[in-house]
């Protein structure tokens, strides 16, 4: 096949063009050549700003089999990409989210749960507020476009190596330098990653079956207390976890900067959606053990106060030493 894809130098789109390569398609990067631009020699990249037509006119007069846009988050953006592919591409795979979903959801909610809307819907500054809905509108810009041509994943924490986010990468980092580590909430609350070579293998698969539609790619649910488990025996550390919980963190205004993946009730259940529509259609997970030992490979040991996410080795003793103080 004959791919364009928006964006492709950092991480998920790394990961699918790495995925791509190796199945023998063929790859056309789009993007504006300022991160890892050395990262795919041996394929064609074409430079361009997606924001402007002018920036876009590259692509005029080419044809590809699909677009793989990883990178779209306002949708008037989008729809400068999706309507100038519309009869140059046949499938538009859209990179979504499972932020697209309203904030309270039942256990396993699948891709027909309520999705969330904007109070304004003509806003274009993207925050922690808007994210998910813009997300839902850029959607209906490709389905409005696209009609059966479209194909939506949505993921949701996704993890491994090359992520630019440090959260999963916080608590396997912490835990290899052991000690009591703070640990948010409850132990059985779920939680739900995947890793990006999956979702790279994934979203290949699908194009090379033509498949289309809605799809959550949001990975295997474990518990924290299974989560955490596996990054202490892949650092191999003593580590000791203290189980903080929700109301004490609320009272010490600890947020999800500072603790990743911590989902306080009544929103835990964003961390168990169902994934069995995309396991039908050939999602598969590597073990979690594995994720994290290659993430360790990967970033190896900085300091954790050199993480872009996560506490501060000194926020983390002062909250535990007040918890303690609480809870002698």
């Amino acid at each position: 096949m004959k791919i364009l894809v928006i964006g492709g130098t950092r991480f998920v789109g790394r990961h699918f063009v790495e995925a791509a390569l190796a199945n023998g398609h063929e790859i056309t990067l789009f993007n504006r050549g300022q991160s890892n631009a050395d990262l795919f020699p041996n394929v064609e990249n074409l430079q361009g700003d997606r924001t402007s037509d002018e920036g876009l006119a590259v692509l005029k007069g080419k044809h590809w089999d699909a677009v793989v846009d990883t990178c779209g988050y306002v949708p008037g953006v989008v729809r400068k990409s999706a309507e100038l592919l519309k009869d140059a591409v046949g499938i538009y795979l859209f990179i979504s989210t499972i932020s697209v979903y309203d904030d309270i959801m039942q256990p396993r909610a699948d891709e027909n749960a309520k999705l969330q809307t904007l109070a304004d819907p003509t806003v274009e500054e993207v925050t922690n507020e808007t994210y998910g809905g813009l997300k839902v509108l850029c959607e209906q810009v490709v389905n409005d476009i696209y009609g059966d041509r479209a194909l939506q994943v949505r993921p949701g924490m996704i993890v491994g190596p090359f992520d630019p986010t440090d959260r999963y990468t916080y608590w396997d980092v912490r835990a290899a330098h052991g000690g009591e580590i703070l640990a948010p909430g409850a132990p059985d609350r779920p939680v739900q990653m995947i890793d990006g070579r999956d979702l790279g293998k994934f979203m290949v698969h699908l194009l090379e079956q033509k498949t289309v539609g809605v799809f959550n790619a949001t990975g295997q649910v474990l518990t924290w207390q299974e989560w955490m488990d596996t990054v202490r025996t892949a650092g191999g550390a003593a580590a000791q976890y203290t189980w903080v919980s929700d109301d004490f963190l609320k009272e010490q205004q600890a947020n999800g900067g500072e603790l990743p993946f911590w989902v306080p009730a009544p929103y835990e259940n964003i961390f168990a959606v169902s994934v069995d529509r995309a396991v039908s259609a050939g999602l598969t997970f590597r073990p979690a053990l594995e994720i994290a030992r290659d993430t360790l490979a990967w970033k190896g040991t900085p300091a954790v106060n050199d993480l872009k996410a996560g506490l501060k080795s000194e926020r983390e003793a002062e909250l535990l030493a007040a918890w303690h103080q609480q809870n002698p």
